[in-house]
């Protein structure tokens, strides 16, 4: 377990906000959409992992989802 120092400098720091345009949200939404398909897909048997995970790739490449980066 790693633990973190928090200190008084660290409080004082916010997070630069990213504001979305409509399209950007949809992306977000087709990729979230399409991944839970291949969940699906997956729970049923109808695809292997190894599917699962080339096809997640390509929908990073297609859908370029900014939050990706902290979905699984």
């Amino acid at each position: 377990m790693q633990v973190t120092k928090v200190t008084a400098g660290f409080q004082n720091q916010t997070a630069e906000r990213k504001l979305f345009t409509d399209e950007e949200l949809q992306r977000e939404f087709d990729y979230y959409m399409a991944q839970k398909l291949l969940e699906k897909l997956r729970e049923a048997e109808l695809i292997s992992e190894g599917e699962l995970d080339k096809i997640t790739a390509k929908n990073r490449q297609s859908f370029s989802p900014y939050l990706a980066r902290i979905m699984p």
